[in-house]
């Protein structure tokens, strides 16, 4: 898992009564217990005991159930944030660990946020010290695909070996990224939604050294080695009107 430069953006204002409020722009989002920023809120200060409140803010600008973490980016965000609100962080990163690890599977990963191999749920984190400065170019098709449904009706096989095997890939230089990509929730989602197989085409063709879909989809990325390739490649997707493109930096 590798964060990129893609960003929702988050406000907070202490409040002195004990109250959360929430309010979305951009995307549409609810503003309620159904929302991962809520629910953090919530989680830290029923952990913490603290009094008072929070007001937030949250712009949304990564799509919405496109396999891309937005929502848990956010939940982790608010975390990190509430916690720096007080002069003395109440939470150590054990116990800021294990509220993110109940709030969704991917949370951890955000606390982290150093690109890094993730086992058991996601909440087994392992990082990856000499992770090329890729770019990347995101395509997100305007489907809706449900998670719960892609892994209904995934037949996955038991795997050996997967993990020895990509860390002697990493240790060579240069990686070969392409070697390491697999996603075994795509063979769900693209048999469906043919236009996953086609996105990743263009984006192999366009110059991609490694392209796959991301999560349970239906968002593709394609790899690429410097930013002018993917400017060119980002470019030259655009007249396909294939969904929302986006130009991202790996973040460290």
């Amino acid at each position: 898992m590798v964060p990129v430069a893609l960003f929702d953006y988050l406000e907070l204002e202490r409040l002195p009564q004990k109250e959360i409020t929430l309010a979305c722009e951009g995307l549409s989002l609810p503003d309620d217990e159904q929302n991962l920023v809520y629910r953090a809120a919530q989680a830290f200060f029923a952990r913490t005991g603290i009094g008072g409140g929070v007001s937030i803010r949250l712009t949304k600008n990564i799509p919405i159930a496109a396999g891309l973490g937005g929502g848990s980016s956010d939940a982790a965000g608010t975390l990190k944030c509430l916690n720096d609100m007080w002069s003395n962080p109440p939470l150590g990163p054990r116990d800021l660990w294990e509220l993110a690890s109940v709030l969704g599977a991917d949370v951890p990963f955000f606390l982290l946020s150093r690109p890094s191999i993730a086992r058991g749920i996601g909440e087994v984190l392992e990082p990856i010290e000499k992770w090329p400065r890729f770019w990347y170019v995101i395509v997100t098709p305007p489907l809706k695909v449900p998670t719960s449904w892609v892994y209904a009706n995934l037949k996955l096989r038991l795997t050996r070996g997967e993990y020895n095997f990509i860390l002697a890939l990493l240790k060579k230089e240069p990686i070969r990224i392409g070697h390491i990509l697999e996603n075994d929730l795509e063979s769900v989602t693209a048999i469906h939604f043919p236009v996953i197989r086609d996105i990743k085409k263009s984006l192999l063709d366009a110059g991609a050294v490694g392209a796959l879909m991301s999560g349970s989809g239906p968002s593709v990325f394609g790899v690429f080695e410097s930013r002018d390739k993917a400017l060119l490649a980002k470019r030259s997707l655009v007249p396909h009107n294939m969904g929302d493109i986006f130009l991202a930096q790996g973040l460290f």
